[in-house]
């Protein structure tokens, strides 16, 4: 204890003070996927916790150091899409590219201001009310502005290797984040808490026994094989993005998918986020019905993705759309799904009138998209009805249940190419991983450029293709039926709201002076 405390008078200095807190927060890419350190996540939490407490009157500043310099570090990809993929000249692209993780990092210093207002013993304040605020604040991140969940303390646990990922099916990625955040609290509490034994007793058993139900729910099943197995193959197709819309590179893309849906006798087949680079409504006709007729021929089911106009022609819609039953005569009744949750200032423009003039010096057809709708129905191919969401679409669990509920198979079809060679990728397979064990199925995902995979309902990578290859990723899934405590209970606003309530009762019976 007493290096401890010798330490701390040193970490208190600012000279040491703010390099630790920029360190500790730019490990933080290092505990999520593609490396895994699942464990560093809660060490880094206490870390944060332990010198705000050195330096309380530093408390948002200091919460609001650490989350721009993590989210900067997680995020960097922002960079890549608009200056090397857009062509976003560095004068814009970097303010804008740091401007995400500022607007991001107000919530983490939100968590900390508000808990400054809740004067009660350590114990209750930073080993229950912090969880709970950070958890708050945390969920707000995810919903306001229609929301933005990646790098939440909770996707660090998504691994086997984590116990803390089997309260995924009971409560979903936020009730993750919930424990995560206990954990780090208590790291807190254990290591660095004078007086009796019994004070820092607590901390431990209450950890061990939180991991210990997470490893009993990761080993118990919530839903169960139909009974059906089938064969998938996942069409990687590997197109730059800097290629994708030339008019010069849509033949032979077309050509290159039409090849790839040949070459498999896979039961289900199916191709990435707008694999083809042409609006449905524009294409010669005999295109998709050769797709069809070539996928029928090997005894295959495909769905592809492909942008299209709204049956009122007065948009568009980025879709997947089934060509298991496709013939000219009925064109225009294709089963599909449309994307909902759109990507602000990339799918959709929440403020054109400030960022049109940015849009004309960017390269990026197609972001005014339309929202497709909620709950929308399974896509049927072959005896699985499939329930299809896009890239973005798969950060947000909640709004997956509804069609989740109704069907045996989780697809996802995305185009990470606007990333490049990024953790982008990984992060967002991560994110998979997380809805594959939340509602219990296995996920498919076809990806253009990766990381297209196959994962089983307990979150596991059974088959990953090689990212930036052109390649077909083939594998067996088998349909699932059922639902997880955390889809019968609708998704995770339940949790908000309880906690929610037990901050506002601390809140408004906390006494009036700090014991």
């Amino acid at each position: 204890m007493k290096i401890t405390r010798t330490l701390e008078r040193y970490w208190q200095k600012p000279l040491l003070y703010w390099p630790l807190i920029v360190l500790i927060a730019a490990a933080t890419p290092w505990a999520f996927a593609p490396y895994y350190h699942f464990w560093l996540m809660p060490l880094l939490f206490a870390a944060l916790i332990r010198l705000i407490e050195l330096r309380p009157h530093r408390a948002v500043s200091t919460a609001y150091l650490f989350g721009l310099v993590g989210y900067t570090a997680q995020f960097y990809w922002i960079h890549t899409a608009l200056h090397d993929i857009s062509g976003l000249p560095n004068l814009y692209a970097l303010p804008l590219t740091l401007l995400f993780p500022a607007f991001l990092a107000l919530y983490p210093a939100l968590c900390f201001w508000l808990w400054k207002k809740f004067p009660y013993p350590r114990w209750l304040k930073t080993g229950i009310i912090l969880p709970i605020l950070w958890t708050l604040t945390e969920f707000a991140r995810e919903h306001v502005f229609t929301g933005f969940g990646w790098g939440a303390l909770s996707y660090s646990q998504i691994t086997k290797a984590s116990p803390l990922a089997g309260f995924a099916p009971i409560g979903g990625i936020l009730l993750v984040t919930f424990v995560t955040a206990c954990i780090g609290a208590w790291l807190v509490l254990l290591v660095d808490n004078p007086g009796r034994l019994k004070n820092r007793l607590l901390p431990l058993v209450c950890g061990v026994a939180l991991c210990a139900f997470g490893y009993i729910a990761q080993e118990t099943d919530f839903t169960r094989p139909d009974g059906s197995t089938r064969t998938v193959a996942l069409v990687q197709g590997n197109i730059p993005q800097t290629l994708k819309w030339s008019e010069e590179q849509i033949l032979p893309t077309i050509q290159k998918y039409y090849e790839a849906v040949g070459k498999t006798k896979a039961d289900l087949v199916i191709l990435p986020e707008t694999a083809i680079p042409v609006m449905r409504q524009d294409l010669p006709p005999d295109i998709l019905s050769q797709f069809a007729e070539q996928a029928r021929d090997n005894g295959s089911a495909l769905a592809l993705g492909i942008a299209q106009y709204t049956a009122d022609g007065s948009g568009y819609e980025n879709a997947v759309i089934n060509l298991s039953s496709y013939n000219n005569s009925s064109a225009e009744d294709i089963p599909y799904y449309a994307k909902n949750h759109l990507v602000p200032f990339g799918e959709y423009k929440p403020l054109p009138f400030i960022t049109g003039p940015l849009y004309k010096m960017m390269d990026m057809p197609l972001s005014d998209f339309k929202r497709g709708g909620d709950a929308q129905a399974p896509l049927l191919m072959k005896d699985q009805k499939v329930a299809f969401n896009i890239c973005y679409e798969d950060g947000f669990g909640d709004d997956l249940i509804a069609t989740a509920k109704q069907s045996t198979l989780l697809a996802n079809i995305s185009n990470m190419a606007w990333y490049g060679d990024s953790n982008a990728m990984y992060q967002q397979l991560q994110q998979s991983q997380a809805r594959a064990m939340e509602l219990g199925r296995y996920m498919v995902r076809a990806t253009n450029t990766g990381v297209t995979a196959i994962i089983s309902p307990k979150g596991s990578v059974i088959a990953q293709a090689q990212p930036n290859t052109d390649t077909v990723l083939e594998g067996h899934i088998r349909g699932y039926t059922g639902d997880t405590p955390y889809m019968r209970m609708g998704g995770s606003r339940w949790l908000a709201g309880i906690l929610a309530v037990i901050a506002v009762l601390l809140f408004v019976l906390r006494p009036r002076k700090q014991d």
